[in-house]
């Protein structure tokens, strides 16, 4: 079993008055209410003004982040969606400062699956400030071009290879923002008929390695999607392992056997009836799941790659590896 993540580490701390730091996007939120909210909590604590960091059109927020994370602040108020979360943790993994999230985007996975309330400017801040501090897991994916080009990023919800990358890739921006899960609806429609398939090798921690075709291919340390949906069933974000599951159908009937165990999913592992069921079941063909530490992907062709619903393009092999206790989430 994974060893339990070790207490959040405080040797970030430098001296002088304890003050918080705030990255934000500014179009996603009513700044003057942010604002408001932060100066009476820094106030009923003491705490020194706190540092402002916004995101901008040219960059994802790695710069914002990287400017709070050298400040050396107690804690860090991520203000956006599982995208500038997913920055944010990338930057400040490791360092022992605290995350905080105001999650204002458009599918905020990450929150529904730890429970954080959505939009609510108060409550955000109050846990930024007053909450309690939990270790987490953060997942790295490094990615290889077909020319041999090799980048790392952080994800802490899901990566996707197959229909889940092609979503992130094909659908408008204006439109997720404005129909949220409806406006997967097109690139879903066009990938289940096209049913097409994705030949690829992998490799499970230091196994052997493995060839399979799979429609779909989705990794992830969290488990539940938009609506509830329940993807990865044993998705915990701090048990130190990576889940995943692969999508095999065979034909428009191998589309109503995984839309079935989908819809079941919740009914077989979150009750107990369900789990003493699912105990004499046989297990699916069509919906193949795994865990492990580290999982080795090989593409015959490179392929879309999506990371918590951002795209990265083609590659054409991903490694990829989780950090058991790597971030410090601070909750209410």
């Amino acid at each position: 079993m994974p060893s339990t993540p070790a207490a959040p580490d405080r040797t970030h701390r430098t001296a002088g008055p304890q003050h918080a730091a705030v990255v934000v996007n500014p179009s996603a939120v009513d700044l003057a209410a942010l604002r408001s909210a932060v100066a009476t909590e820094q106030g009923s604590l003491g705490w020194a003004d706190t540092a402002w960091y916004e995101t901008a059109a040219d960059d994802d927020g790695r710069a914002a982040a990287r400017a709070a994370r050298d400040r050396a602040p107690d804690v860090v108020l991520v203000v956006g969606g599982d995208g500038t979360l997913r920055v944010a943790a990338e930057v400040l993994h490791g360092s022992g400062i605290p995350i905080a999230l105001l999650p204002t985007g458009t599918g905020n996975l990450y929150a529904r699956n730890l429970g954080i309330p959505i939009g609510d400017v108060t409550a955000a801040v109050r846990s930024a400030f007053h909450g309690a501090d939990r270790a987490v897991d953060v997942a790295f994916a490094a990615l290889t071009t077909a020319d041999g080009d090799t980048t790392e990023h952080a994800f802490l919800v899901m990566a996707g290879i197959g229909l889940d990358a092609r979503m992130a890739a094909d659908t408008n921006a204006g439109l997720k923002k404005r129909f949220g899960w409806l406006a997967y609806s097109d690139p879903i429609m066009r990938s289940v008929v096209g049913n097409r398939q994705v030949d690829l090798r992998y490799r499970l921690d230091e196994g052997d390695e493995h060839s399979m075709r799979a429609h779909t291919v989705i990794v992830g340390n969290c488990g539940t999607l938009t609506a509830g949906l329940l993807l990865l069933p044993e998705a915990q974000p701090d048990d130190g392992l990576l889940d995943a599951v692969a999508f095999r159908p065979r034909g428009a009937f191998g589309w109503t056997k995984i839309g079935y165990g989908l819809s079941l999913n919740r009914f077989y592992h979150r009750t107990r009836f369900g789990r003493l069921l699912a105990r004499f079941l046989p297990r699916s063909r069509t919906l193949g799941y795994t865990t492990a530490r580290r999982l080795d992907l090989v593409l015959d062709e490179p392929e879309q790659l999506q990371l918590d619903g951002d795209p990265f393009g083609l590659v054409a092999a991903a490694s990829l590896r989780v950090e058991h206790g790597g971030l410090v989430l601070r909750t209410a």
